[in-house]
């Protein structure tokens, strides 16, 4: 163990290498370059990366997350959703007399889609056996790995919120302190048959029979037949031109297309000057009417009124610019999903294959049950459904709640430019815009993109403020009617992790606010 406190601000150089792999943990970003020193590609280090994450970073991701990507895959790019969908016994009379979903427990749990995800890219573009992308994910699990002072803050912070969930408390605690060797026996083994079985086991095997058990013993829905006929789904990614590049993000039921009307809204204006109070107002009021957007209409795809290309429609996104004046906007509020854990990661090699990954349990550790004997934490991606049943993204049988969690994707030209994303809840759609302004507007370099103090606009649209912000900042953002707080903890405003491709090489950079690391070779 060791003392995690740094007395000083602390900004990372950006990496220069021909293979390049971008985590928010250390050892997670050394498991996906070693499948690429073993000559596996892109595809191959992300899995590594994804997966030993699952028990690096538990605090944020697990076995029973959910998952998406963005793939440039030398020619072309694809996106697969692999979020899950709601158990068959989800009608809206199993939640009467709530006004909202639940956070924890089994009615917070829908089919976790992370392992279809593993599987399915595995299968269409990894070099390697599946099988072998597990050996660092196992190899900590079983013979252990020292906490991280970040992963171990917030897993102190959040083993209290789980008190009534016994196996749980047996799995994840005591919470460690910074430093401190941490073995999780039940998922090396849940691990060990996941990469056996290809991930038959956990949707069809044994595995699924044990959580279908826990499940009926405890009053939840999510039975076999549910996670039988889960699937992760190749989808067409949405591009929005913005100044000379182009922006693609995953389709509803993600939230990237928030990221994308606010682009859209100011490529209609000049930028203003870096870091100016002109610039962080554009952006805080093209974000609002994006947000407002997001809570109004995104849902799973078949439930939406209106299509991602209405909502981009330029028309559209011109009346939408002219709405913004010097003043804020009066907006009401919104009822956005909010949770500030996730995973986002990115791989790329030497040969232009370019992958953007995001894992996530929702909140922390996800709904606080753990199917026993198995450490697989299940996600409570559930508690992002409306109970409202005049709204699209109203709970149903079957059906993909709306999403935080998306992966960003720049190409210039038809030619892959980046693969980059900002974790963390509703600050995600946000953290992508703030990033692709300095990128693209400011030009940047990723390191600096990712250092440069953030803003997040919150549901009841006030304006939170990183604490590194001058407090001039904050007075002249006040003045323009913004109800700004200042929030002095970094949970809130995300981790970015970038690959940008250069004529050279790539170049990237991984966030400061949490412990990971872009490393290459």
């Amino acid at each position: 163990m060791y003392e995690p406190d740094l007395p000083y601000d602390s900004r990372r150089a950006p990496v220069a290498a021909d293979n390049l792999v971008a985590t928010s943990q250390p050892l997670a970003a050394q498991a996906g370059l070693d499948m690429l020193r073993r000559g596996g590609n892109a595809v191959d280090a992300a899995l590594a990366a994804a997966i030993a994450l699952t028990v690096v970073e538990p605090t944020s991701n697990g076995i029973g997350s959910d998952a998406f990507a963005l793939l440039w895959d030398g020619t072309r790019l694809v996106g697969i959703n692999g979020s899950g969908r709601a158990p068959a016994q989800w009608t809206l009379e199993r939640f009467a007399g709530r006004t909202s979903m639940p956070r924890t427990g089994w009615d917070a749990v829908t089919v976790p889609g992370a392992v279809s995800v593993w599987v399915a890219l595995s299968d269409a573009y990894g070099r390697l056996p599946f099988a072998e992308l597990f050996a660092p994910a196992i190899h900590y699990a079983r013979d252990g790995f020292a906490a991280g002072p970040i992963t171990a803050h917030y897993w102190r912070q959040d083993l209290a919120q789980f008190a009534d969930f016994p196996e749980f408390q047996r799995h994840f605690g005591p919470a460690p302190a910074a430093g401190a060797r941490v073995r999780l026996p039940d998922a090396a083994r849940s691990l060990e048959e996941i990469a056996a079985s290809k991930g038959e086991s956990f949707y069809r095997g044994d595995l699924a029979a044990r959580i279908a058990r826990a499940a009926a013993a405890e009053g939840g829905a999510l039975g076999l037949a549910d996670l039988a006929a889960h699937r992760a789904d190749w989808v067409t990614p949405i591009a929005q031109p913005y100044r000379d590049v182009v922006l693609h993000e995953i389709p509803p039921n993600g939230q990237g297309l928030a990221a994308q009307i606010a682009l859209g809204i100011l490529a209609r204006r000049a930028p203003p000057a870096r870091d100016s109070v002109d610039a962080m107002h554009l952006q805080i009021e093209a974000m609002k009417l994006a947000l407002g957007a997001a809570w109004e209409h995104f849902a799973d795809p078949a439930a939406m009124r209106l299509s991602p290309e209405d909502l981009l429609e330029p028309g559209a996104l011109d009346r939408a610019a002219a709405r913004i004046g010097p003043r804020a906007l009066p907006v009401p509020p919104v009822s956005l999903p909010v949770s500030l854990d996730t995973v986002y990661l990115c791989a790329a090699d030497a040969s232009g294959m370019m992958v953007s990954f995001i894992q996530s349990n929702f909140h922390g550790f996800g709904s606080g049950v753990v199917v026993p004997g198995t450490g697989i934490a299940l996600q409570n991606r559930g508690y992002g459904f409306s109970l409202d049943p005049a709204h699209p993204n109203c709970v149903a049988p079957g059906k993909r709640p709306f999403h935080t969690i998306i992966p960003g994707f720049l190409t210039r030209d038809g030619q892959p430019l980046a693969a980059f994303g900002v974790m963390g809840g509703h600050m995600q759609a946000q953290g992508h815009v703030q990033m692709v302004t300095r990128l693209v507007d400011y030009g940047q370099n990723p390191q600096a993109a990712s250092d440069a103090p953030r803003w997040r606009v919150e549901p009841d649209f006030s304006v939170a403020l990183e604490a590194s912000f001058a407090p001039a900042v904050a007075e002249e953002l006040a003045a323009r009617g913004h109800r700004v707080v200042i929030d002095a903890g970094a949970r809130g405003f995300g981790g970015a992790q970038i690959a940008w491709r250069t004529a050279s090489g790539y170049v990237g950079g991984s966030d400061h606010r949490k412990e990971g690391a872009a490393v290459g070779f």
